[in-house]
């Protein structure tokens, strides 16, 4: 019987969260897992789905501040 990856298991990346939040879904979508890892999928999924939020987040701020005034648009005159 498999099992979720424990709860502290951190991703490498946001595109392997991604990838392994995406199986997850599919697993769970199927209907082909047991009642007794549909809620540690849940919960792993909700790990999965934090981390990409707060890498995205991060992402954006990054590009926020690149906008407010680290880099000024080009203009030709």
């Amino acid at each position: 019987m498999s099992k979720a990856p424990p709860s502290a298991a951190v991703p490498a990346s946001y595109e392997a969260a991604l990838e392994e939040l995406e199986q997850l879904v599919g697993r769970l979508e199927s209907g082909q897992m047991p009642l007794e890892q549909l809620l540690s999928g849940y919960q792993r999924g909700a790990e999965l789905l934090k981390f990409c939020r707060d890498r995205l987040e991060a992402v954006e701020g990054q590009i926020k501040l690149v906008d407010e005034g680290a880099f000024k648009p080009w203009t030709q005159e």
